[in-house]
């Protein structure tokens, strides 16, 4: 039985040493792209990496019995976003942007910090009409929000309304208004 442990124990740390080696840009391959070239020589973006990497192998022990492929094929589908920043006029810009954004997405979604607010709103004037919102203090600032049987990250705009993919959420006096899906109709909310 101790035997056991002890195996377990040597495999998991050997899975979250290689996932870890996998989320970090290795500086001494021969074969580094544009962008992983720039990383390598800037302080601030090598410190980025480096939090990333934590970020990531936190997130990957929150997700071991839920769904370990799904965020490692997001991150490799983030690695190579993160190359396509060779195509920037600004590199250096697009890749930090890209780092600072990952980081808030995985401590939200892996919830690897408490929210710091929930809300349950009802729009248009209907209870049934609901939208659950959890922010988080990341940084930037991030809410997901639950619509049916959707979810959306959004991240905090300098204007204070969120942002994600397709939906934009905003709050004036108590008064939500949400757009939730590109070109929809707005909805009109409040807190219960």
């Amino acid at each position: 039985m101790k035997l056991l442990l002890i195996i377990t124990t040597l495999l998991a740390t050997s899975q979250l040493q290689a996932a870890s080696a996998d989320s970090q840009i290795n500086c001494q391959a021969k074969d580094l792209g544009t962008v992983d070239q720039l990383i390598c020589s800037d302080q601030k973006l090598l410190k980025q990496d480096q939090q990333l990497a934590e970020v990531y192998q936190q997130a990957l022990l929150k997700a071991a019995n839920e769904k370990p492929p799904l965020l490692k094929a997001e991150q490799r589908g983030w690695v190579k976003g993160k190359a396509d920043c060779w195509k920037e006029d600004d590199k250096k810009a697009c890749a930090s942007t890209l780092y600072i954004q990952r980081i808030a997405e995985l401590q939200a979604r892996y919830e690897l910090m408490p929210a710091s607010k929930k809300l349950l709103l009802s729009c248009d004037n209907n209870p049934a009409n609901e939208i659950s919102l959890r922010y988080y203090p990341t940084t930037p600032a991030t809410l997901i929000a639950d619509y049916g049987d959707q979810v959306s990250l959004m991240y905090q705009q300098p204007d204070q309304s969120y942002v994600g993919r397709n939906e934009k959420l905003s709050e004036q006096n108590g008064i939500f208004t949400v757009q939730w899906g590109y070109g929809a109709a707005l909805l009109s909310c409040v807190a219960n």
